[in-house]
């Protein structure tokens, strides 16, 4: 139900400073860590003496210790030694294409001999002195593709968000979704209304008035196998909307990497990337505070849209124009698996 030949956002590197991380992705259990010269890597976690999680063993020079009996594991799943044993000749476990790029470790859980780093989305605002990003880690007890519909369908915000980001004339907007290549884009403008409260402390964080009318956007953007972008903001009405000069706008990038764990949960990493004030620590933790409530309020709802699910697996959900995004992203998703298996069935 998930791409395997895929670049998926795994951990943060402090999450990996100085121990090893046990991590569940597209089903297989992993453990990551920096071995010889820092470099990250990742294997599987099981050590192959007596199938104890690697994860809770140790480093040392750059090696992995297993916490069970000592054996030490190599960052391409070969054992180097053991106290009192000759260990080289064990099998090796399976080891994972890793790549450390815009401040995120990634993982390919498929054929690493497919994995070609080239092929991560680039992330402009990642590299950029003129851009600042904020953000955190949720793990949510739904299907990964309850959380690509719901980022791509954003009239939930009126309801799920009503005293942050929400406001009623979302529900009023028409929305546009197109597809671009394998990219899919839902998009809603808003013109001459106030701005709700998140926006409103947005606006007052670039020094502009918060008390007037604004024109708002959401732009949406998926791409496989999981990430969603969305260009959100609010610029003074008649300035311009999505086009007006800095001087006269907030906006920013809502980051959404979602990585599968199982079937009915997964990883869920979200951020802001904003272009004003970027050297302002304060205002980044003040949004990345307000965004991560925001998300919390998400995490409630679709943890419990699942488990109705579950309970109702019989009953065939209901799709309406505002489902446009998730429906052509689910299509996405689903041409990449034909193609796995595919290339499976041909092997």
């Amino acid at each position: 139900m998930f791409p395997r030949n895929a670049w998926y956002v795994a951990c943060t590197p402090d999450e990996i400073d100085g121990k090893p991380l046990g991590r569940q992705i597209c089903g297989e259990k992993m453990v990551f860590y920096r071995g010889e010269g820092g470099k990250v890597a990742a294997v599987e976690d099981f050590c192959p003496h007596r199938g104890a999680p690697l994860s809770l063993g140790f480093l040392r020079d750059g090696h992995l210790v297993c916490g069970y009996h000592g054996l030490q594991m190599g960052c391409d799943g070969k054992a180097v030694a053991m106290p009192g044993q000759r260990v080289r000749g064990f099998p090796c476990i399976r080891s994972y294409a890793v790549e450390e790029r815009y401040g995120f470790i990634w993982v390919w859980p498929g054929d690493r001999a497919l994995a070609d780093p080239a092929t991560i989305h680039h992330l402009e605002w990642a590299d950029n002195p003129e851009w600042a990003y904020g953000g955190g880690l949720y793990h949510i007890g739904c299907d990964y593709r309850l959380m690509i519909d719901n980022l791509m369908d954003l009239t939930h915000e009126t309801y799920v968000h009503a005293s942050s980001i929400g406001q009623k004339e979302i529900d009023e907007a028409p929305v546009t979704t197109k597809i671009e290549g394998e990219q899919v884009v839902t998009s809603r403008f808003m013109e001459n209304i106030m701005p709700p409260p998140f926006w409103q402390a947005a606006l007052h964080g670039n020094g502009l008035a918060d008390d007037v009318p604004v024109d708002r956007w959401q732009i949406c953007r998926f791409n496989a196998p999981s990430h969603v972008m969305i260009e959100v903001g609010v610029a003074h009405a008649g300035k311009g909307g999505y086009h007006a000069d800095p001087a006269h706008k907030a906006s920013s990038i809502v980051v959404d990497f979602i990585t599968p764990e199982t079937a009915t949960s997964h990883w869920y990493f979200w951020g802001m990337a904003r272009n004003f004030k970027p050297d302002d620590a304060a205002l980044t933790e003040t949004i990345r505070a307000g965004q991560g409530r925001i998300f919390s309020e998400d995490r409630a709802m679709l943890e419990l849209q699942q488990q109705n699910i579950l309970r109702h697996p019989e009953r065939k959900l209901l799709m309406l124009n505002i489902d446009a995004g998730g429906v052509q992203s689910r299509r996405v998703i689903d041409a990449w698996l034909a193609r796995e298996r595919a290339g499976e069935a041909a092997a």
